[in-house]
């Protein structure tokens, strides 16, 4: 008799691999009717945490591009940074679908003007499918929030908020600049304003002074708003950053790998099955990555992930309170 495969057995409704958890490939692959590859852009803007409104110097542990190492430089326009990302991409995957995504730093900061310009020039780059912002909860102001409506009525948009923890004091400690009810504010303004935009939220796991339970209660706080994506990511030690002086000091432990596959594991039992998991850990850069050496292997981690799982018979969702209760 042949033996069942994972795949087969797996019993989770979002998924058509062994994969319990709904994953953001399956997600575009039903939406759009294949594969779509995202294009990170850097528009040049800066952050309140940065610029001195709410602080100066940014996250202990952002580069100083602002999370968007991996896009091009901001002295290229928006269409020379597209179409220089999709010549690399094209090397590696055939799609004609893309999805723009204003990745560094807070791309809801800015005059209005300005970002009506840099909204309706990355609406008109070709083959874009859908588009991606990234920005912060308290940076959604009702005159962004227009602007943000107006992006959703050409294309589908994808906001995508930085909560990170939903923990004040190690917020403060991060600098992230803003408390959990602002972020709740504009969490709730975002969903009444523009409610065809979906929202992702960026969570990160390991950040100092967290225990594992402090990652779960972040998670279970987010269950309970019910988003429409979660990226969840490990905390990567960069050269040059304060996380760093913190970490060559001793005044920084590191989440091992063990650690970290049981955390997500975790969390991804409390979040709703219906919400997109959009990244189980994060990149960063080989040549400024100072630690944790082992998220390097990336596709180990995850792995990992998946093997737990299956051999334990959990599902992203088996856990959650709003699951049970409907």
């Amino acid at each position: 008799m042949r033996k069942t495969t994972q795949r087969e057995n797996n019993p989770f409704p979002y998924s058509d691999s062994n994969k319990r958890y709904y994953t953001y490939d399956y997600y575009l692959r039903k939406t759009y009717g294949g594969k779509c590859a995202k294009v990170t852009l850097d528009a040049g803007f800066t952050c309140p945490n940065i610029d001195g409104r709410c602080g100066v110097g940014g996250c202990i542990y952002c580069s100083s591009r602002g999370s968007g190492d991996f896009a091009p430089e901001a002295s290229l326009s928006i269409l020379e940074q597209y179409k220089l990302q999709i010549s690399r991409i094209t090397e590696k995957w055939d799609t004609p679908r893309f999805i723009p995504y204003l990745q560094a730093h807070t791309n809801t900061y800015g005059e209005p003007a300005r970002l009506r310009a840099v909204y309706r020039e990355v609406l008109s780059l070709p083959g874009a499918v859908a588009v991606h912002i990234a920005t912060r909860a308290d940076c959604l102001g009702e005159d962004v929030l227009e602007l943000l409506a107006e992006v959703a009525d050409v294309l589908p948009l994808t906001v995508e908020l930085g909560l990170q923890t939903a923990k004040d004091d190690t917020a403060a400690l991060i600098g992230r600049g803003h408390s959990f009810d602002d972020f709740l504010d504009g969490y709730t303004r975002l969903r009444a304003r523009v409610p065809e935009a979906r929202i992702a939220v960026h969570i990160i796991n390991g950040l100092p002074g967290e225990t594992k339970e402090d990652m779960l209660e972040t998670v279970r706080t987010l269950a309970s708003l019910a988003p429409d994506e979660v990226k969840i990511h490990l905390l990567h030690v960069l050269k040059g950053t304060v996380l760093a002086d913190w970490y060559e000091a001793g005044k920084y432990l590191l989440m091992t790998r063990e650690d970290y596959v049981d955390t997500v594991v975790a969390q991804l039992r409390l979040l709703p099955p219906e919400t997109v998991i959009g990244r189980l850990t994060g990149d960063g850069k080989a040549e400024d990555l100072l630690a944790p050496l082992w998220s390097l292997k990336k596709l180990t981690v995850i792995n990992e992930i998946d093997k737990k799982m299956a051999q334990q018979g959990f599902m992203q969702g088996d856990l959650c309170i709003l699951n049970k209760n409907t």
